[in-house]
């Protein structure tokens, strides 16, 4: 009897630390991959727009803005899947000041206006003046973006 009693504890424990360790849900799961290969991407200064204008002055950088909504499917996608590629962030880390801003919060709706922000995402090159330079609305691939940049940097140098 007792046996029984030590054998029905153990194995509810054992159930009780198998759960604890399995995330709540897929997104977790997908926050913490993506979060890892965010590293070897795109790396996004805070939302200050007014910091990314001085940044990109100090360093003599254009600015490449990520104009999205929280909501959009496309602008996550872009999160998971364009700006963690490491070619896209080898090239944007080098080569530009970048921010992104969601366009219903904090700097975002004034930027918004500025630039007629109407879809989502919207990805803007500016130079340090916040003056366009390149403009693409909706979702594109790694290496869509990178050709992206390349046509915002070449329209500089003419």
């Amino acid at each position: 009897m007792i046996d029984k009693m030590l054998l029905s504890g153990l194995l509810i424990i054992a159930v009780f630390a198998v759960f604890a360790f399995i995330p709540k849900n897929k997104s977790e799961k997908r926050n913490i991959n993506t979060s890892i290969v965010t590293e070897q991407g795109i790396q996004f200064i805070e939302p200050d727009w007014s910091k990314a204008l001085a940044e990109a002055k100090k360093q003599n950088k254009l600015i490449f803005l990520d104009a999205y909504a929280s909501w959009c499917g496309p602008c996550k996608m872009l999160k998971r899947n364009t700006f963690p590629n490491k070619d896209a962030g080898e090239f944007f880390n080098k080569n530009f000041i970048s921010i992104a801003i969601d366009m219903e919060k904090g700097d975002g709706p004034a930027l918004g206006e500025k630039y007629r922000v109407n879809v989502y995402p919207t990805l803007i090159i500016t130079d340090a003046d916040g003056k366009i330079v390149a403009y693409t609305q909706g979702y594109i691939s790694p290496k869509q973006l990178i050709d992206f940049g390349k046509h915002g940097l070449n329209k500089t140098k003419k």
